[in-house]
């Protein structure tokens, strides 16, 4: 007949070793990243909406760059209409000018 012996005390403190071990390991992964949520394991619902968020935050920076884009464009043209308005006062004064007979 076989005989089994087993340290139960022993297999009870590998256990719990193993547990603080873990725990301790997820302490040290939460305290070198500084994130509370580091995988879905951890939070799963959060990590979602905090993957939601950044998505709609990325979204909104986007739009942010392009509605400047956009006014530094407007800004340009508004310029370039000015340049024009300036040019076409110019060739108004030779034309006056030039009816004119007056300056030779």
């Amino acid at each position: 007949m076989a005989v089994i012996n087993t340290n139960v005390a022993a297999t009870l403190t590998a256990n719990a070793l193993s547990r603080n071990d873990r725990a301790a390991t997820q302490a040290m992964e939460r305290l070198s990243t500084g994130l509370k949520i580091n995988s879905a394991k951890d939070d799963a619902a959060g990590l979602s909406m905090s993957m939601t968020m950044t998505a709609q935050i990325k979204g909104l920076d986007m739009a942010a760059k392009n509605a400047n884009d956009a006014i530094s464009m407007i800004q340009t043209a508004d310029g370039a209409t000015v340049e024009i308005g300036n040019m076409m006062q110019r060739m108004r004064e030779l034309a006056v000018q030039a009816v004119n007979g007056t300056q030779t």
